[in-house]
């Protein structure tokens, strides 16, 4: 039995919700997602989602709760948004945003520029005394966990010193350099 499958979900009023066959559509203020799903029936009544199993199969348990949070997460992107911040940390580490582009120093011979997607918008923190920031927003929620990732997969904090990108808040487990 599913607990997260179960949980009805509340729609907020600027958010409209569009069921066909085997295709669920959102559309919020800022943006509009789909979502194929199979395996559970989708009911909507009076601004509340509920989620039920078409059979007690192992395949269509496993999906009640998946395709719950996956338009829950939907939901929450269209009317509020996602938004992951990244942290540089090492000398000389600079992130700067140009539109759509990403340009990051961090310690290669050459700097690396990474296109982005139109859907999402990136700001670079960068304040006398801190570590550089990078701040992505969009309304979907998927998306911006793989540029996140993308761009964490460039230079990944090591154990030694803690250089490296970084989510914010992200704890680095410490290892111990020689001992003489």
């Amino acid at each position: 039995m599913s607990r997260v499958g179960n949980n009805p979900i509340l729609v907020p009023e600027d958010v409209t919700i569009d069921v066909t066959e085997n295709v669920i559509s959102v559309k919020g203020k800022l943006g509009e997602l789909k979502q194929d799903f199979s395996g559970v029936l989708i009911k909507i009544d009076n601004g509340i989602i509920t989620i039920d199993r078409v059979s007690e199969s192992k395949e269509n348990k496993s999906k009640h709760g998946l395709y719950r949070a996956l338009i829950n997460n939907m939901i929450i992107g269209v009317s509020k948004g996602w938004t992951k911040e990244l942290e540089l940390v090492g000398v000389g580490y600079r992130a700067k945003a140009q539109g759509q582009k990403l340009d990051l120093a961090v310690g290669f011979s050459h700097n690396i520029v990474m296109n982005l997607a139109q859907e999402i918008k990136i700001e670079t923190i960068s304040e006398k005394g801190t570590n550089p920031r990078i701040k992505l927003t969009s309304f979907d929620k998927q998306l911006v966990g793989q540029v996140a990732a993308k761009i964490r997969s460039f230079r990944k904090p090591e154990p030694y010193k803690g250089k490296g990108i970084k989510y914010v808040g992200e704890y680095i487990r410490r290892k111990a350099g020689k001992s003489a």
